[in-house]
């Protein structure tokens, strides 16, 4: 006999049978769908817009609830009365296996990166015309949003996480803004944006090239994070 199965946003095949019994609990709602989705707390951190810890202390059960549930939700394929309650279905809608489920794309402008550093006192940053090119994404953004081309090889690095020159990354201006992140900032000196990693050193923040050959720049005053960096992708 066929298995039933619906598909999530992901194409991920979820038993009907096992959905007419949700985990009681927050924490293992969250597990259970992170686990199904293939996706790290990391992974589901990023596609949600919220920090690494946020995850970590709603599965371990130290915190009861988010205020950021909804964006949880989404990012997990599921509605947030279910992942807040366990009542109701998983899903809003469903389809059965077989239909072709694709998952919500979204529009967003190509920049300069000199405009990108002008963005912060824009009073509007991206007027009808502004731009003559965009490109797709399955991130819907927190707040405005623009895809920037990389220049030159600062973030490109021998090992772990490498972005190079001519790739397209996409900047979020209301993504929340912490160590680790990946960001696009501005300097008092300059008037492009540049692009780098955020970190935090006794209790001053530094923006790290990825590049080991590059030096770090300290974030002093008149140093503005314009937005954090949820996509990157290679046209060919």
């Amino acid at each position: 006999m066929a298995k039933t199965c619906h598909l999530n946003a992901y194409n991920v095949c979820f038993n009907l049978a096992a959905m007419n019994k949700a985990p009681e609990m927050l924490k293992d709602r969250i597990l259970e769908r992170r686990t199904a989705l293939g996706l790290s707390q990391q992974q589901l951190a990023d596609k949600a817009g919220v920090s690494q810890v946020t995850i970590q202390h709603l599965e371990s059960g130290r915190n009861a609830t988010s205020k950021k549930l909804l964006e949880i939700a989404r990012a997990l394929g599921v509605t947030a009365e279910w992942l807040a309650s366990g009542n109701g279905q998983p899903r809003a809608e469903s389809n059965v296996v077989g239909t072709d489920v694709q998952p919500e794309s979204f529009r967003y402008p190509v920049i300069s990166w000199v405009a990108a550093g002008a963005w912060a006192e824009a009073v509007e940053p991206f007027p009808p015309g502004f731009s003559d090119r965009y490109e797709m994404s399955d991130y819907n953004s927190k707040g405005t949003a623009f895809w920037l081309e990389v220049k030159g090889d600062s973030m490109t690095s021998p090992v772990g996480t490498s972005i190079t020159e001519g790739m397209l990354i996409l900047v979020d201006t209301e993504a929340e803004a912490y160590p680790g992140k990946l960001v696009i900032a501005k300097l008092a000196d300059s008037n492009e944006a540049t692009f780098k990693k955020l970190v935090e050193d006794g209790g001053r923040r530094f923006l790290k090239p990825l590049n080991p050959a590059y030096p770090m720049e300290m974030c002093m005053e008149g140093c503005r994070i314009v937005g954090v960096v949820v996509r990157a992708m290679i046209k060919l």
